[in-house]
């Protein structure tokens, strides 16, 4: 039996076929609060609308394409007939925010055909959910159209008002900006330096595009949401501006040739994705992006499983060591090696320094970068050949630094940074990953910064969006979860790829250590945009919070330390790191003991709270244990959150460890200020958590024994 049947524990399906004339436009399709609205218009023009509670949210607005055939399928279409079904699963993700999630929804496929010689086909289909739409378009088999290009999709969403939007700019290779909050008219994605390599023209052309998955928040308190599903075998969507009209555009992401997608029917794009309420917490409970992608094709899964790790990574951020192992790459001594700088933190000795900490502490992983030969001359610039994933520095024991982590019990999670040469990392895969079968790591972080190679393509075109599948593919098959960083920004693929267990995607909090760093505010926005389409990478456990940068001692973190343990519980991840230095943890014992003891892989989640851009709390019960752990952060306002802990078992007492912010505790100011206080609590308990300035708090609960 497929892992997908094993999934599927309950299905209902209801099917009714629909004959239609050119001006018969199917009714409203309903479900809970949220009504999908279709027609064609006198000139054959497809068109939706969908509301909330009677209220609009996206007013009528066209859907078609341009091929670069010589067709348009945007008008002049006539309906063959209308398909309405509903279905009603519940299925049981490998890992996830909760254990099981029912996949509810009302389906309304459009079966549309020109008019005019040579009469393309094309079909609509519509999911309804109580939370929001999703629909794609479908290129049926047909004579006249086979093998095709797409030179664009005409998809609006035609919004109500100017609403209030948390968003970053479309540019072709980095999602890495700082969010901007700003009302709708007032998005400009020019006003950021660009963070990606080349030049504006190539990577962000359009100075109103943005984005997805793009956040909004009406005059009237509806929370909107705009993102995409299973993206596969496409390009990615980004929404240009029309700032006059409150509308948006799709506009996908072009190749070297200036094309955006190459398709032969049958053929599919992407669901589009529409998330509604007037509630935010219902924004970030919604699991309908992960509902419209495919099952899992993966059989065994028992190995895909939630690891914290640490990483010789932080230090080299901070510019305490560097990831290559000599300065200049020219430079030779009279042996013909290269002559080392000093500073390589990926040698022997300090990685084994590593593994003894995580040990000792119960931290199953660790990640090394820099350990490959490589690294010297890579980035800005391309360049086919730079890493071959096998090769070791000098100074970094492959056969020993393996044994040692064996003997101590941990697992070394492999890193395949691809400089961006995402053609040479394809030729390179199963030969990558037969080392890390030879070694036993269950683990690689990949990293793709720099131009990318094939010369012309983005990191968020279509050539690119199928390399990570293909990776997420090869990693499957020799058992090895995958760890993405600098991809397209996720889309629920990890339902379909569940060893695709996490990726960055975002601007994570590296940010901190290479330039001004992310406001307070950040992290409360993430989760309505970023996380939205999966797990995210963050790098939480930042302990030094002034002072770490050699570059700049100045530079500090915009959190306190409660805070970072916070987001071990509010950015939802099951590959969690330990992100800071040894030596930094243990000067915080106590407070460490939060990231020894937080779960990474849930039962449930509750959504206490929530306010993009200003606060979140967020309560998990730890998988098949009866533990729950919370976490509460806020911007750079200070404030009280409150807790109800009526989602406890009857009739049971707890131990709830109290991880906050200290009085005078200041995320600019006094920021590593925490108290921990350990109190007896049940289901009748309401616990009143103080937020400092750029604030936290953590909270483990566990039943008393």
């Amino acid at each position: 039996m497929s892992a997908g049947k094993v999934q599927w524990i309950l299905l209902f399906v209801h099917l009714f076929v629909i004959p239609a004339s050119a001006q018969q436009n199917p009714r409203p399709v309903s479900m809970n609060k949220v009504e999908l609205g279709f027609k064609l218009d006198e000139r054959g023009v497809a068109r939706y609308a969908v509301s909330f509670d009677g209220r609009q949210v996206v007013s009528a607005s066209r859907l078609g394409f341009k091929v670069k055939e010589g067709f348009v399928l945007d008008s002049n279409f006539k309906i063959l007939k209308t398909e309405l079904s509903s279905a009603d699963e519940t299925w049981k993700p490998v890992l996830g925010e909760v254990s099981s999630i029912r996949n509810n929804y009302k389906q309304l496929k459009v079966f549309l055909q020109q008019k005019e010689a040579p009469f393309l086909l094309m079909n609509i289909v519509f999911r309804v959910f109580a939370e929001g739409v999703g629909f794609r378009y479908e290129f049926p088999i047909q004579p006249s159209l086979r093998f095709f290009v797409v030179e664009n999709e005409l998809t609006e969403f035609n919004l109500t008002g100017d609403h209030k939007t948390f968003w970053i700019p479309g540019d072709y290779d980095s999602n890495e900006y700082l969010y901007t909050t700003s009302k709708l008219s007032e998005i400009n994605a020019w006003k950021f330096p660009m963070l990606s390599f080349g030049r504006k023209e190539e990577n962000m052309p359009d100075q109103h595009a943005v984005q997805t998955p793009l956040m909004m928040k009406t005059a009237e308190g509806l929370y909107l949401n705009i993102h995409e599903a299973a993206l596969v075998n496409y390009s990615s969507m980004q929404l240009h501006v029309d700032k006059a009209n409150y509308s948006l555009t799709a506009s996908l992401v072009p190749d070297a040739a200036g094309n955006k997608g190459y398709l032969r029917t049958p053929a599919n794009t992407p669901w589009r994705t529409i998330i509604v309420s007037d509630k935010a917490p219902d924004i970030l409970n919604s699991k309908m992006i992960l509902n419209l992608n495919e099952p899992s094709r993966i059989g065994d899964v028992s190995w895909i499983r939630p690891m914290k790790f640490m990483g010789v990574w932080w230090e080299m951020q901070i510019g305490k060591t560097s990831w290559n192992y000599t300065d200049n790459i020219d430079s030779l001594s009279a042996n013909g090696t290269l002559v080392g700088n000093g500073r390589h933190a990926a040698n022997t000795a300090n990685v084994k320094r590593y593994i003894d900490f995580a040990s000792k502490n119960g931290i199953e992983g660790l990640l090394v970068e820099g350990w490959n030969t490589g690294w010297e001359e890579w980035t800005g610039v391309y360049k086919e050949e730079n890493f071959d994933y096998v090769t070791p520095y000098p100074d970094f024991d492959l056969e020993e630094i393996n044994r040692y982590a064996k003997q101590k019990n941990v697992k070394m999670i492999m890193h395949n940074e691809t400089g961006a040469s995402a053609a040479n990392y394809d030729r390179r895969l199963d030969t990558a990953f037969r080392l890390m079968n030879r070694y036993g790591y269950p683990a690689v972080k990949t990293g793709y910064v720099g131009k990318i190679t094939p010369v012309g393509e983005h990191h968020d075109g279509q050539w690119m969006i199928n390399q990570y599948i293909r990776s997420a593919e090869v990693a499957a098959k020799h058992k090895v979860m995958i760890d993405m960083h600098e991809p397209v920004r996720p889309t629920g693929l990890h339902r379909t790829w569940p060893n695709f267990v996490a990726s960055e995607a975002g601007r994570g909090n590296e940010w901190n250590a290479f330039s001004e760093g992310s406001p307070p505010e950040h992290e409360t926005i993430l989760p309505f945009t970023r996380l939205m389409g999966g797990p995210m990478d963050y790098t939480p456990g930042i302990f030094k919070l002034r002072g770490y940068a050699a570059a700049d001692p100045k530079r500090q973190m915009h959190t306190t330390l409660a805070k970072q343990l916070a987001l071990y519980v509010t950015m939802y991840s099951p590959l969690q790191m330990a992100a800071d230095l040894p030596e930094n943890y243990e000067r915080y014992p106590d407070a460490f003991q939060f990231i020894r003891d937080v779960a990474l892989d849930w039962d449930d989640t509750k959504v206490i709270e929530a306010e993009p851009g200003d606060y979140l709390t967020i309560a998990r019960k730890e998988k098949a244990k009866p533990n729950w752990f919370i976490g509460a952060i806020t911007d750079e306002n200070s404030r009280e959150s409150t807790v109800k802990l009526d989602f406890l078992d009857r009739d049971t007492k707890y131990d709830a460890m109290i991880y906050a912010d200290a009085d005078k505790a200041d995320w600019q100011t006094n920021p590593e200020a925490y108290q921990i206080r350990k109190m007896t609590v049940d289901r009748n308990t309401v616990l009143k958590l103080k937020l400092a300035k750029g604030g936290g708090a953590a909270v483990s609960i566990v039943p008393v024994k």
